[in-house]
């Protein structure tokens, strides 16, 4: 919590501080009301692009859209306050080059989340 009793998102630096100190818990989550009940029991919140087989019915992973994974990323974020929220990059976002990759990570800055 802050000063303010606010919540505050943990951050990168924060887990990575607490390495091999005290457990780190994380989850998968992959819409906004999961995330909302998850949000105080856990430090990371994983959008996976598990999303598309267990959310959308698809066989593989492989053709999950970064567009999906922004989508879900977003509504996940709309509900937690907390928890920091990793998203998975899906097959075909990032290895083309390092510039691509960076692109990729940066498409969803725009929108409102």
């Amino acid at each position: 919590m802050s000063v303010h009793g606010e919540a505050r998102r943990i951050s990168v630096p924060e887990i990575k501080a607490r390495k091999g100190r005290e457990p780190i818990v994380s989850l998968t989550c992959y819409h906004a009301h999961t995330a909302k009940l998850l949000d105080r029991y856990v430090d990371i919140m994983l959008v996976g692009d598990s999303l598309g087989m267990v959310m959308h019915g698809m066989e593989t992973t492989l053709g999950v859209p970064l567009e999906l994974m922004i989508l879900h990323a977003q509504a996940v974020m709309r509900g937690a306050n907390h928890a920091l929220v990793v998203v998975d990059m899906p097959f075909g976002t990032y290895e083309e080059s390092p510039e691509v990759a960076v692109r990729n990570t940066a498409r969803d800055r725009k929108s409102d989340v």
